[in-house]
């Protein structure tokens, strides 16, 4: 189950862009919950219709916030005009030919997609690569996002998911960079400059960490031809900053930040498995039935179901390349927090002490493996899942293999995961009107908007 919250607003005069008073949404997802694009689109139309406005012209825009400063205004801007065309031209030659060209970062990487009819290919694959190598980062269009982010972070300040994902990360990772805000702070953002960014274009984007999967009718000699010519112009060898191994802090312990909101969020976790560590798949299977498997899981089960604590609880493990943890959330009334802690503790305990079952065993097993050719049903799927077994540096058979790895996963294995995982307890931060019996008050209060 993917739960997304709505924020909207209406344009209040027509821009250079829009010539029309319309209507603008953002639908967002928590860290911890992986949309992809089809399931973007079907919440979008059904926001639409909630509101009356299934037949009403609109245009989706898939935009991501795991962002670092710097990245965060290049994925926002690279495609904001580049060789000889402006921001409007260059938007207009993609729209006319239908093409989907969108720019992301997350903590570790800067990704790009493209997607286009056949008959489109050259136009699109030129399009891109003009936008890799030839940026405007036009000072009219930099201001334009700059606002636009600015404004995100200031409705941050007192959101309380934001909130609760910030402190988690800063008590979780401390001074690393993992522990930083991702789309930068009221006082960073305001600094970056035209200078900064295409410094970060010229010293990221090159070619010896590059990593493309392609999905589609054409034939690998022309593709050859067509990468080259897109990618050949990025320098040889990217300039990265070094970035440290870290571990994620230890639990248990408990942090409380007051915030006069009717729902408190409670945000919990603690250190991993690694991608790439042999129990990776255990941890994985067993975290499915802990809180992975939506409807199906034991939180879910015993938060929601159970006692009617909270709409949703959801639970996943988050890998990157210098770290790993596993990150959970929910949200409940005040008055219920304290009770709604207990009842993730004690299951988190329960699994740890005990592990799972041998039916919950088998009954994930199954649904991980069925659910597999259902997660790579469309092109642009396919695409993503063979980069990221790239980026995590899979064999390149992996996806025949996969399936087989998940049934070799045996009931020993899924109790050891358990206790490696949650044995240790939970490091829980949570978000609210105070006082909570179950945390003790942070020495931080939450920032003010400025």
């Amino acid at each position: 189950m993917m739960e997304h919250n709505a924020k909207f607003h209406m344009q209040a005069s027509p821009t250079k862009k829009c010539t029309l008073d319309g209507l603008h949404a953002s639908l967002s997802w928590d860290p911890s919950q992986r949309a992809d694009q089809d399931q973007m689109l079907r919440a979008g139309r059904t926001f639409l219709k909630g509101l009356g406005m299934e037949n009403a012209m609109a245009v989706f825009h898939k935009h991501s916030d795991q962002k670092h400063p710097h990245m965060h205004m290049v994925a926002s801007l690279i495609d904001e005009g580049s060789g000889e065309l402006d921001s409007n031209t260059y938007h207009e030659r993609l729209d006319r030919r239908a093409i989907e060209l969108n720019f992301s970062s997350a903590r570790d990487t800067f990704r790009g997609s493209l997607r286009m009819l056949k008959d489109n290919k050259d136009e699109a694959f030129d399009l891109l690569r003009t936008a890799l190598t030839s940026p405007h980062f036009d000072s009219t269009d930099v201001e334009r996002i700059r606002a636009q982010i600015v404004s995100g972070l200031r409705r941050d300040t007192s959101n309380p998911t934001a909130i609760a994902s910030r402190k988690f990360l800063e008590v979780m990772f401390g001074d690393h960079p993992y522990g930083r805000q991702a789309n930068g702070t009221l006082e960073s953002i305001p600094k970056i400059d035209v200078a900064d960014m295409k410094d970060y274009v010229r010293r990221v984007l090159a070619k010896d960490t590059l990593r493309i999967a392609v999905v589609g009718d054409v034939d690998p000699i022309t593709l050859g031809k067509m990468l080259d010519q897109t990618f050949g112009g990025l320098p040889a060898k990217a300039s990265l900053t070094p970035v440290a191994d870290v571990e994620a802090a230890k639990p248990p312990r408990r942090e409380f930040v007051p915030l006069d909101v009717p729902q408190t969020v409670v945000t919990f976790g603690g250190p991993g498995i690694k991608r790439h560590d042999p129990t990776f798949m255990a941890g994985y299977v067993v975290n499915h039935i802990l809180g992975g498997g939506g409807l199906s899981s034991r939180l879910y089960h015993e938060v929601r179901e159970k006692r009617g604590l909270a709409y949703s609880v959801s639970e996943s493990l988050l890998w990157m390349d210098h770290s790993a943890i596993f990150y959970g959330n929910t949200g409940t009334r005040a008055d219920r927090a304290g009770e709604t802690v207990a009842a993730i503790d004690k299951e988190i305990r329960r699994i740890a002490e005990d592990g799972p079952t041998q039916q919950e065993l088998d009954e994930a097993k199954s649904y991980l493996k069925g659910s597999q050719m259902l997660a790579l049903d469309t092109s642009s799927k396919l695409a993503s899942a063979l980069l990221q077994y790239q980026l995590d540096k899979l064999p390149i058979d992996y996806i025949e293999k996969r399936n087989a790895i998940v049934d070799a996963v045996t009931l020993d294995d899924a109790k050891k995961a358990a206790k490696r995982l949650w044995g240790q307890g939970l490091l829980t931060v949570i978000v609210g009107r105070g006082p909570q019996a179950a945390a003790q008050p942070a020495a931080a209060t939450p920032p003010a908007a400025n």
